[in-house]
């Protein structure tokens, strides 16, 4: 069956309103009587991976390679369904099959340089996603895979420039205005970001990005990850040297309160010009990743006021507790990981 076919077209047109659940009901209808249609098994792959089933979108991917092993669109809606469940080494794998199928079209590269850059192969990944391009200099579709993959590789400024090239095309581009968007959460322009992160969210309000709104949260933790536990760690080798040096003592109570301050310094940087908005958002993640999130949370609170209670009393079992957090704070963020 061809996209002139009236199931596919129905489905299609289903999907791209934002009909998702209709679209689904469409394709499975039309494959309860031609269930060997490997262009409506490509197109429920896509519909399924849009509703975020994602080990369901990869069965009708397999089922439609299985029907058409030549169809190039089932091999590269099969890589995003990888991508998706963080297989990242088969991503790649059917990204090159679909890019070597259609080496003309550009959404075999385009995908083949998301996953290269999921699994962290930057360079690789620039230069597929530039390849694709190549073929298709005007797509807006090339333009933001070369700014997601530029963005991903830390290279902000090219990132932005792509991003506004695609926009200059077509201004209502929803990713294109979600990667500015990020790009600027990534320099910390919190107000800015979460006022187009909104618009985004008004102009699509039925699949609206919650979790991405929820990144000032989410970003202070993942900061705090990094360096908090070693400050504590720091804080108590400090204060064991005291047994030694008595000015040692002084010392560390006097880093437990810095360390303190610069905390509550950058989540004020960082919170503040946020407003509730990621609060509100926050209530409406999955509610595993709602979970480790509020936990990790909770576990960097506890660290500081630990850091403020040693700080203002010296006494060192306070910090015990504090120093057994700190594993706490990197499983959690594994937890996350394994999530998402």
């Amino acid at each position: 069956m061809t996209g002139e076919d009236d199931p596919y077209r129905r489905a299609r047109h289903l999907a791209e309103a934002g009909r998702d659940a209709d679209a689904e009901a469409e394709l499975r209808a039309a494959l309860a009587e031609e269930p060997g249609d490997a262009d409506l098994l490509t197109l429920l792959g896509y519909v399924l991976r849009r509703r975020c089933d994602y080990p369901g979108a990869l069965r009708a991917c397999d089922a439609a390679i299985a029907a058409g092993p030549a169809l190039a669109d089932a091999h590269a809606e099969r890589a995003e369904s990888l991508m998706a469940l963080v297989r990242d080494a088969d991503a790649i794998a059917a990204a090159r099959e679909a890019a070597r199928l259609a080496p003309q079209e550009p959404a075999g590269h385009l995908v083949l340089a998301r996953a290269l850059a999921g699994a962290g192969r930057h360079d690789e990944a620039r230069a597929a996603a530039r390849h694709g391009l190549s073929l298709a200099p005007q797509s807006v579709a090339a333009l933001l895979t070369v700014a997601d993959v530029e963005r991903r590789a830390g290279r902000r400024q090219e990132a932005e420039r792509a991003a506004r090239e695609a926009l200059a095309i077509d201004p209502e581009s929803a990713y294109g205005r979600w990667l500015l968007a990020m790009l600027d959460a990534e320099r910390l322009r919190v107000g800015r970001s979460l006022r187009a992160l909104r618009e985004v969210a008004r102009d699509d309000p039925a699949r609206p990005d919650v979790i991405s709104m929820t990144w000032p949260v989410r970003s202070l933790l993942s900061a705090l990850r990094r360096w908090l536990p070693a400050a504590v760690a720091l804080v108590a080798v400090v204060a064991f040297a005291a047994r030694w040096w008595a000015p040692a003592a002084g010392a560390s109570r006097l880093l437990a309160a810095l360390f303190a301050a610069v905390v509550a310094g950058f989540a004020l940087r960082v919170l503040v010009p946020a407003g509730r908005l990621p609060w509100r958002c926050l209530r409406l993640v999955p509610g595993p990743l709602r979970r480790v999130t509020v936990g990790r949370a909770v576990t960097v609170v506890a660290m500081v006021a630990l850091l403020c209670a040693y700080a203002m009393t010296g006494l060192g079992l306070i910090l015990i507790p504090a120093l057994v957090a700190a594993p706490v704070l990197g499983g959690l963020r594994a937890v996350e990981r394994e999530r998402r």
